[in-house]
């Protein structure tokens, strides 16, 4: 009974972060309209993280990139934790605190999105990627858990999930990044409902 118990209590803690995503639901309409603007003008979308958040990170690309309900064209959205080899060397040479903003030092142009992705939001290399991004004329964007953490005094746009109980956090991220990905598509590309 006990594991009930605890089992009811992680899906109330997750139905507790999606209420506030919902009464919050603003938040994710400005982001995904910063996207569409970035993808009209030509502009590219960045996104990174550490751990699950790189997951999360790979996983938002992706929808983007490839398809999310709809047939359409790609749209040109990087996950900067992929490459293994440029990840590799980067941290062998300068430290995995610059993995992130050495990628958007060779490939982000002014009008990008970036996109950082943690929990805490005091990665080091999430940091300095986005004051880097802030530099050049990004537009920056942090999803994060309770506080914001560093993340919060850097970004345009904050999304900080009121929690700081990782897995929950992550829940509710990839609850953003899906209905941020529908929006995104919705308004690039029309009626978007599921194909049958």
């Amino acid at each position: 009974m006990q594991e009930e118990d605890e089992v009811k209590r992680q899906l109330e803690d997750g139905i507790r972060l999606k209420t506030y995503l919902q009464e919050n639901a603003g938040q994710l309409v400005t982001v995904a309209n910063e996207i569409v603007k970035a993808f009209k003008r030509g502009n590219y979308v960045y996104i990174f993280g550490n751990g699950g958040s790189a997951a999360d990170a790979q996983h938002f690309a992706a929808e983007l990139a490839g398809r999310f309900y709809m047939d359409r064209d790609p749209l040109p959205a990087i996950a900067l934790t992929t490459n293994t080899s440029v990840l590799t060397a980067i941290a062998n040479d300068y430290g995995y605190e610059n993995v992130f903003i050495r990628q958007l030092r060779a490939m982000a142009r002014k009008g990008d999105v970036a996109i950082g992705i943690g929990v805490g939001g005091n990665s080091p290399n999430m940091v300095l990627a986005l004051e880097e991004a802030k530099k050049q004329g990004l537009v920056t964007v942090g999803f994060t858990g309770s506080g914001g953490g560093k993340t919060a005094g850097i970004v345009d746009y904050l999304i900080a999930v009121p929690s700081k109980d990782t897995p929950r956090v992550q829940e509710a991220h990839n609850a953003i990044y899906h209905i941020v990905c529908y929006l995104v598509e919705k308004a690039l590309f029309g009626n978007n409902k599921p194909d049958k």
